[in-house]
């Protein structure tokens, strides 16, 4: 289980990067129970996480600089179909992946939605989600990187271009 200390960034599925601010205890019920006090960077929203669950939740660190590359490779690649499903049956589909909180998932969500939106208009959840999915990503990776997240936009944009420039 990995542990926080206050001012650690921490990644929180579907809300994205946060800042742990505190740790605390209260009482639930009969119990102490120990939180961490976490302030998401874009949403400024408050959460609390309890510490002997953040795991479960899917509380994690930041992706590594190399993992960044991983990301980039997974949003250039091109050999996955376009799902043929009803949109609805995708969204639920992309929701999940967000929810997981796993930097990957959320890049083939990216990816997926960029490369349908070549083929139709993208229903408005889907372009809502594509938002949320590029905002998650852009945060972290500007983290990671230790950049601009202007910079990171812009080589995401990039990439789906090239899409754009190929088909």
């Amino acid at each position: 289980m990995t542990v926080f200390n206050v001012g650690d960034m921490a990644v929180y599925p579907a809300h994205g990067v946060g800042l742990i601010e505190a740790i605390e205890e209260r009482k639930v019920g009969a119990n102490a129970q120990s939180f961490y006090v976490m302030r998401i960077v874009d949403s400024n929203m408050v959460i609390m996480i309890p510490t002997n669950n953040s795991k479960t939740v899917g509380l994690r660190t930041i992706i590594s600089a190399e993992d960044v590359d991983k990301v980039f490779t997974i949003l250039k690649d091109r050999s996955n179909e376009t799902s043929t499903q009803p949109w609805n049956q995708r969204y639920r589909d992309y929701m999940e992946k967000i929810k997981t909180g796993s930097v990957y998932e959320i890049a083939s969500v990216l990816r997926d939605l960029y490369l349908l939106r070549e083929d139709k208009a993208l229903s408005f959840g889907e372009r809502k989600m594509l938002d949320t999915a590029k905002g998650l990503l852009i945060k972290e990776i500007a983290l990671a990187n230790e950049t601009k997240e202007g910079q990171v936009e812009k080589k995401i944009e990039q990439i789906f271009a090239e899409v754009s420039a190929a088909s």
